[in-house]
């Protein structure tokens, strides 16, 4: 095999053994990723990989961004958009403003712009892991809204200050005013785009009724709107995250159940092959990048990477203790207080600020020719490397022992209670079907029988109706339910293997019992 083969090849299984490695430790993927790409790199034998800096952003980032805002909650971003837009502005600039005094200082040579440059890489979040972790323990949802809403725009935010970095390094004057205008200018520009995009997504998508071409079409999107939006020089990031936000918020109306069944499961594999790849990607460049700093000493490098890193977690855990006493100063409604958190809570989202794939993909999208590049490139993996594992495999451990578990009882009360409302939709539909010339009275009984137990068992779990056996039939049911499935299946595989039925068959029948099956999970 030649070396781009070689570099497949290793690509992909690297991918599958530590994506493995990760479900059988029971510790978020991207920790584990950042481990493997490390040592990864270090493998004899493997080509240098070269990438295309131009190629990174527009290759990974769109459908990075635009699956975290196809699926994000807008409802409660907008309740809780002061402490979402204080950290996705307010603390993106000051950890730019941080980390480039803190670089400027410490590593000779490192101009003022290379520095900004530097900070506005590792100023954005990436809430994979962290909100893995939180969703497991059952932290309050408020926490995890606030950093899944963060890092939405905290990319658009610290993209803008790389751009006036790269410019600044290219012999740019800088002006603040300016800067401050062309933030306005590009973010407003970035969301337009994703409406007018997403607009006609929606449009297009509504008049269709084939998933293959509908999920297509969704996965197109994202560059839909990043592409024109980097043409016009204004903010990609926000074009892709509002096409995905707009988009998410129409699904309902607009996919057909075919098309949503399909998609959920691409979308999350997608999300998880970008941050792998990119990973990896970067274990492999690290012995080139290592051996552009072959002037500077190893325990050099350490320090540099240490500093940097304390810098970034420092700030964040400065931030959320601090500006929520400005909060409280500007602001003092009754609404405002009620919503306020604890400082146990403050303390878990500061200690939740890791980096990941888009300050990878950034940092790899430095022009080739980039003052001090290879070193740049090094600390952002420094960064990242030092927040996934130091703060990922402490997270839970720091959670334990602040006490801040939710037992989940909203949520789940939420979701009963949309059960429920949706059962007696139906029923009542059922009751005016009944009148129907068309309708055959069996067939709705029959519908009726399995949507009045359904209802009951619903009404049980809400608390709604005494009935201390429904757990047991319940279980019970489901049980007997996959076996006869499972029998189902294996009789399904025999015909096919004996040649009576073809496999295209088979893999449809198959389907329907899958689907059968998933429904007992509900």
């Amino acid at each position: 095999m030649d070396g781009v083969e070689v570099v497949i090849v290793a690509l992909f299984v690297s991918v599958v053994v530590l994506a493995a490695a990760a479900r059988a430790i029971n510790v978020p993927y991207p920790i584990v990723l950042v481990i493997g790409g490390a040592i990864l790199g270090f493998v004899p034998g493997l080509p240098d990989v070269q990438l295309d800096p131009d190629l990174v952003l527009v290759l990974f980032l769109p459908p990075l961004l635009y699956t975290g805002a196809f699926f994000a909650n807008l409802r409660e971003l907008r309740t809780n958009l002061r402490p979402i837009a204080l950290l996705s502005i307010g603390l993106v600039i000051a950890t730019v403003l941080v980390v480039a005094w803190v670089a400027h200082t410490l590593i000779d040579g490192l101009s003022w712009p290379a520095a900004f440059a530097l900070g506005a890489i590792v100023g954005p979040t990436d809430p994979v892991a962290a909100t893995a972790i939180l969703r497991r323990l059952g932290v309050p949802r408020t926490l995890v809204t606030v950093l899944e809403g963060e890092s939405l725009v905290n990319d658009a935010t610290a993209l803008v200050a790389y751009r006036i970095a790269l410019a600044a390094a290219a012999g740019a004057g800088f002006s603040l005013l300016d800067a401050t205008w062309d933030f306005v200018w590009k973010a407003a520009g970035g969301i337009a785009i994703g409406l007018i995009v997403g607009w006609v997504i929606a449009w297009v998508r509504s008049k269709l009724d084939d998933p293959l071409v509908e999920n297509t079409i969704g996965l197109l999107s994202a560059y839909a709107a990043y592409v024109p939006a980097e043409h016009l020089d204004v903010s990609a990031v926000l074009a892709a995250v509002t096409v995905g936000c707009y988009v998410g918020w129409q699904a309902p109306r607009i996919a057909s159940p075919a098309t949503r069944i399909q998609g959920f499961g691409m979308w999350e594999l997608l999300q998880f092959l970008l941050n792998a790849i990119l990973f990896v990607l970067v274990g492999l460049q690290l012995p080139v990048v290592l051996d552009g700093l072959d002037g500077t000493h190893w325990t050099t490098l350490l320090g540099y990477a240490a500093a940097i890193s304390a810098a970034v977690v420092i700030t964040r855990m400065v931030w959320q203790q601090t500006v929520v006493f400005l909060i409280r100063a500007v602001d003092r409604r009754e609404s405002v207080r009620a919503r306020r958190s604890t400082w146990q809570l403050r303390v878990i989202g500061g200690w939740a600020g890791m980096r990941g794939a888009v300050s990878l993909a950034v940092a790899l999208a430095l022009p080739l020719d980039f003052e001090q590049r290879d070193l740049l490139i090094f600390l952002t993996f420094a960064v990242i490397f030092v927040t996934l594992v130091l703060q990922g495999l402490t997270l839970a451990p720091l959670i334990r022992w602040l006490g801040v578990i939710d037992d989940g009882t909203q949520e789940s009360h939420e979701e009963l209670k949309a059960r429920l409302v949706a059962t007696k939709a139906a029923l009542a539909r059922i009751e005016e079907l009944k009148a129907e010339e068309w309708t055959r009275d069996d067939t709705l009984d029959r519908m009726q029988a399995q949507y009045e137990y359904r209802k009951r068992r619903l009404a049980a779990r809400a608390g709604k109706i005494e009935d201390d056996g429904y757990e047991d039939r319940s279980f019970s049911y489901q049980t007997v339910l996959r076996e006869v499935l499972e029998a189902q299946r294996v009789e399904v595989v025999r015909l096919r293997n004996q040649g009576t039925i073809s496999n295209e068959v088979m893999h449809r029948i198959e389907r329907e019992l899958d689907l059968e099956d998933q429904r007992l999970e509900i």
